[in-house]
């Protein structure tokens, strides 16, 4: 293992200790990622380590709280999806993007990000440069909403409910979601990771839809995200 290497496990331990908040584990990747500092297995491991850490939030979180949050989770993250998608849509039309791009971009911001993005690549036979610019729109857009969503939040007086349901409709990725929850409070947490969840389920109506109209797409890739039920 050369030093690279070696530097960049000793920061991926520096993040999980308890006083580095998510935004500044957030800056630091931000940094190694434009000194090339980096492991090419890293992406196998990141998105287990996220789902397990939201199956052992789940154990931590009362049955009556998730209930309260999945009813008017449901209902606020229809809304939300079916807005954000048609918008997208005619939003691309108008400023005469790309179709798949278009789909890429909307898909990932009304449900979850770069997950969403790559569950409908495949399916609607998007080329890589596509894909690789809905990626970037989503996480330059995840990063912002990190850092500022926590302090709008505080300026603006909101309660921990609340600002747990605006930040698990309006920020895109789950992790994010997460981040800019356990920044804000361990109800506005709960709150969040909760409605997220029940957001980013709605990939598999979309999934299917788009497999549906595709004529080329690959329409074994539609998953359904086991580890949402152990949650």
């Amino acid at each position: 293992m050369n030093n690279k290497s070696w530097l960049y496990w000793v920061v991926i331990c520096f993040c999980f200790l308890p006083f580095v908040s998510p935004a500044v584990a957030l800056c630091i990747g931000i940094v190694f990622s434009f000194l090339g500092i980096r492991h090419d297995s890293i992406h196998r491991y990141t998105s287990r380590v996220l789902q397990v850490s939201i199956v052992l939030l789940g154990f931590g979180m009362g049955l009556e709280e998730v209930i309260t949050a999945s009813k008017s989770g449901f209902v606020q993250t229809l809304i939300s999806v079916s807005l954000v998608m048609t918008g997208g849509i005619v939003l691309g039309r108008l400023l005469k993007v790309e179709k798949n791009t278009t789909l890429l971009i909307a898909a990932g911001t009304a449900i979850c990000g770069g997950s969403a993005i790559a569950a409908v690549a495949p399916i609607i036979k998007s080329e890589n440069y596509q894909n690789s610019f809905a990626l970037i729109v989503v996480f330059v857009l995840n990063a912002i909403a990190l850092l500022l969503f926590p302090f709008i939040g505080q300026r603006l007086g909101l309660s921990q409910e609340v600002f747990g349901n605006w930040a698990a409709i309006a920020i895109h990725d789950t992790s994010s979601v997460v981040g800019a929850g356990a920044i804000y409070g361990e109800k506005a947490l709960q709150v969040a990771t909760t409605v997220k969840l029940i957001r980013a389920l709605w990939i598999i109506p979309l999934s299917i839809v788009l497999a549906f109209f595709s004529k080329n797409g690959d329409k074994r890739s539609i998953k359904f995200p086991w580890f949402i039920l152990l949650f």
